[in-house]
């Protein structure tokens, strides 16, 4: 194997080590909880520990692998005596420490960087810590041998012929789940393992990383056989061959001699065959209950750069629909047999859009429990006694749409845990309220949007406060008196606005929560706040469940066109001459079921030339955004239709004066049509 691993393996170690330290992350998270480590965490940090050593060897990544070890040889000494008198607390800040070392060699290796970080201090630490421990167990049963404590076997010093137990000659079958890839690089790692408790093993095929293609046919034909003499016991084997990722089926069988080896290894010319006999064949294990192929349930991966790809071709289908749908040469045309063609095609690419949809949909729950860590970490840091609530964890978003709100999400929990928890227990009491502090994140669907909302039960904004700081920065756009509660409160998300006395590493700096907005105005959402004096403060973050295609409605002004989101119009009508006014201040209005909505005229806000002036000779459309209502006034509709998002120039977006328009899109005809952003109008 050469120096440098190719890309696909790289994604694929990436991917599992990446995987692997969440569900340590958690097990240890889950254990604090507890109050405790429960003989699952231990397993479970154990074997993940296990597979990471033993794939990042398979990588060349020694001293990820070395640092893996280490965590994985402490752990085996608690997974076999416990651990008594011993603060938990330096252990799982040790295990995180660990943790987030590997993470960072991890984000090197995906930026095409050198992973060059020393585990050297860091490893050792382990040791000494794992001594300790060993000492102290000790000290408390004397009669405890050191040989004991050290009964795994070094992956790097073969096997202790003269330990004068009987060596065991094993057969083992492997069958991979269908979709997983690489199938060839997966046993490869997997005898990686296995060097722990044999140096003498035999394997079909016996070339894995040359023949690549043949390697991965024969694996999945005939399964991986592996051979090996060992001084362990079938049980040991075959618990670790149970860890093996995406196991199907394991096959493990005692043989009497090693005939079959000599047959298939050592014999000149003889032929291999996959089929060789065995003797004393143990009951066969199924991961799965039904391994029938025909029922058997495929689950494989895709790059998302694929994904994005088949998004944008849906997208491009659906413009060549509408383009063939909406051709003005057939406009006036009544052809029977083209309608029909035309309403096939269109549920076709309906029903393909939801599939490719609902394949790049991810539930929300990866990125809330990440916030675990935060709370965690940022509790100890601050001496805070914080917990953390969840609800929703299941509701779906567009995977583009987690990689932009995870950062503004850590950053308003991080907010809520300095910021919104009040500095001490006792603070908490003397107001009545539970000794620990609770920062909940919840998550709910809104028509085609998602709400986020990140909850404290803290002190709140001081509303006096804030507004003094902004006055004396120059941010208010109209007289304080004039502002309600809401107003005042999403100053905060103004940039250099920050109400903390004192800069710590967490906040007081002014900046941050300007750049919370700005990502979620980058995929077309919305940021507010709330707050009670005393009881707590809510920041509400409305995002949309993709970019990617939405529903619009098509409306005329003047000679451009623009379009209007379905799910923010109430309603659209034409309004009678006496229904309209202008208030004392100049605004117009107009007298809607005895409620009165301001008017917007498009051809004046966007500065469109315009033959239709007169509000009765128009349309008006009532859209709604964060609670307001907007009539906004254009020629006519042209009419609904899908319309695929595309993302304003960086030069146009840029400009500070652009401000209602949040993409544009290509209709039918062929002409480009500007994706109004209600949430901007209506401000």
């Amino acid at each position: 194997m050469s120096d440098t691993p190719n890309e696909s393996l790289l994604d694929v170690y990436i991917f599992e080590t990446t995987q692997n330290l969440e569900q340590i992350e958690e097990a240890i998270l889950s254990s604090e909880e507890s109050n405790g480590y429960t003989e699952e965490n231990i397993n479970e940090i154990f074997r993940h520990m296990h597979t990471i050593k033993g794939s990042s060897a398979m990588m060349l990544f020694h001293h990820l692998s070395t640092l893996a070890h280490s965590i994985e040889d402490l752990f085996f000494y608690i997974r076999e005596n416990g651990i008594k008198d011993m603060d938990q607390s330096d252990l799982d800040d040790l295990i995180l420490d660990g943790v987030d070392f590997i993470k960072v060699e991890l984000e090197k290796i995906k930026n095409g960087d050198k992973p060059d970080g020393d585990a050297e201090s860091l490893i050792q630490t382990i040791r000494d810590f794992l001594e300790i421990l060993k000492q102290n167990s000790t000290a408390e049963n004397p009669k405890i041998e050191k040989a004991s404590l050290d009964s795994q076997v070094d992956a790097n010093s073969p096997n202790d012929a003269s330990s004068g137990l009987p060596q065991n000659i094993l057969k083992a079958t492997i069958f991979y789940k269908e979709g997983c890839e690489m199938e060839n690089i997966r046993a490869f790692g997997l005898l990686t393992n296995l060097q722990e408790l044999s140096q003498e093993i035999y394997h079909l095929p016996k070339d894995l990383i040359k023949n690549n293609d043949r390697a991965v046919n024969e694996i999945r034909e005939n399964g991986f056989i592996i051979y090996l003499k060992t001084d362990h016991s079938y049980e040991e084997v075959h618990q670790l061959l149970l860890q093996t990722i995406f196991l199907k089926e394991l096959q493990l069988v005692e043989l009497e001699d090693d005939r079959e080896i000599q047959e298939l290894f050592f014999k000149k010319n003889q032929q291999v065959t996959t089929e060789g006999s065995a003797i004393k064949q143990k009951p066969t294990l199924l991961e799965e209950k039904d391994m029938h192929p025909n029922h058997a349930q495929s689950i494989i991966s895709v790059n998302v750069a694929k994904l994005d790809s088949l998004m944008d071709l849906v997208g491009e289908m659906v413009i060549a629909e509408a383009m063939v749908t909406q051709n003005p040469d057939i406009k006036d045309l009544e052809i029977d047999n083209f309608q029909k063609a035309a309403r096939q095609l269109h549920k076709i690419t309906v029903e393909l859009q939801d599939l490719v949809m609902s394949i790049r949909m991810v539930p929300l729950a990866n990125t809330f429990h990440k916030m675990h860590r935060v709370v965690r970490d940022m509790s100890k840091k601050l001496g805070k006694e914080v917990k953390l609530e969840i609800i929703g964890e299941e509701t779906e978003v567009d995977k583009n749409i987690i990689e932009h709100i995870s950062d503004p999400l850590m950053h308003l929990v991080r907010n809520a845990v300095d910021h919104g928890i009040e500095a001490t227990s006792q603070m908490r009491l003397a107001k009545n309220k539970p000794k620990a502090g609770t920062v909940t994140i919840e998550a709910k669907n809104a028509g085609n949007d998602v709400l986020i909302l990140i909850k404290d039960d803290g002190q709140g904004l001081n509303k006096d406060k804030m507004l003094q700081k902004a006055i004396a920065k120059g941010l208010l756009v109209k007289p304080a008196e004039e502002m309600t509660d809401k107003e005042i409160y999403n100053l905060v998300f103004m940039p250099g606005l920050s109400t903390n006395e004192k800069i710590t590493e967490f906040s007081g700096r002014g900046v941050g929560m300007d750049v919370v907005v700005k990502n979620i105005e980058a995929v077309g959402g919305t940021a507010s706040i709330e707050s009670e004096p005393g009881l707590g403060t809510t920041v509400t973050l409305k995002i949309p469940l993709t970019l990617a295609i939405i529903e619009g409605m098509n409306v005329l002004v003047g000679r451009s066109s623009y379009t209007i989101p379905i799910t923010a119009i109430k309603e659209s009508f034409k309004a009678k001459t006496n229904d309209y006014f202008s208030d004392p201040d100049g605004n117009e209005m107009i007298m809607v079921r005895g409620e009165c909505y301001p008017i917007l005229r498009l051809y004046k806000y966007f500065g469109v030339q315009s033959d239709v002036t007169e509000i009765h000779e128009g349309i008006l459309i009532m859209v709604e955004a964060e609670e307001k209502v907007l009539c906004l006034f254009a020629d006519e509709l042209v009419g609904q239709q899908q319309v695929v998002v595309k993302t304003l120039p960086a030069y146009i977006k840029n400009q500070r004066n652009i401000k209602g328009i949040s993409g544009c899109t290509l209709l039918g005809d062929g002409s480009i049509s500007l994706i109004l952003d209600i949430a901007g109008l209506v401000d």
